[in-house]
């Protein structure tokens, strides 16, 4: 299995495809609230398809530290399964598009990253880092 995950201002999965905004950045402002939306498209061998697989999407810091909010952890889990359509033929990939929100994250100085596991296997990752941030006027 492959995945590409994408740090996007917006992302959104309607009728099998994934729509983004503001896609491609690594950089937020620390210590405000900032919405983080996450664009993944997952890409299932053949083989793999028409079963069960656990999915995670996690924030952790540089040191692979599990990012919490008010105690809670940042991360998604979940279950999918993706059907073979009919006349699929047989050694193709199928697609499969998330779209995830995480709204008003606020995150002191530091660097950090998302990681996206199936079935306890790292696919992909995207970094980014939270600076210090002034407004105009110094604060």
């Amino acid at each position: 299995m492959e995945a590409t995950l994408l740090l996007c201002d917006w992302a959104e999965e309607v009728n099998g495809k994934l729509y983004i905004m503001g896609a491609g950045w690594s950089r937020v402002v620390a210590s405000r609230p900032v919405s983080i939306a996450l664009g993944v498209l997952l890409f299932i061998p053949w083989d793999q398809a028409n079963r069960p697989h656990n999915i995670e999407i996690s924030l952790l810091t540089e040191d692979g530290e599990p990012v919490e909010i008010d105690g809670e952890r940042v991360a998604v889990p979940g279950k999918m399964e993706v059907g073979r359509p009919p006349g699929t033929r047989p050694g193709s990939r199928l697609e499969a598009p998330l779209a995830l929100r995480f709204p008003a994250l606020q995150l002191p100085p530091g660097a950090y990253r998302f990681d996206l596991t199936v079935d306890g296997t790292l696919l992909a990752t995207a970094p980014f880092e939270a600076a210090g941030g002034q407004t105009a006027d110094g604060g």
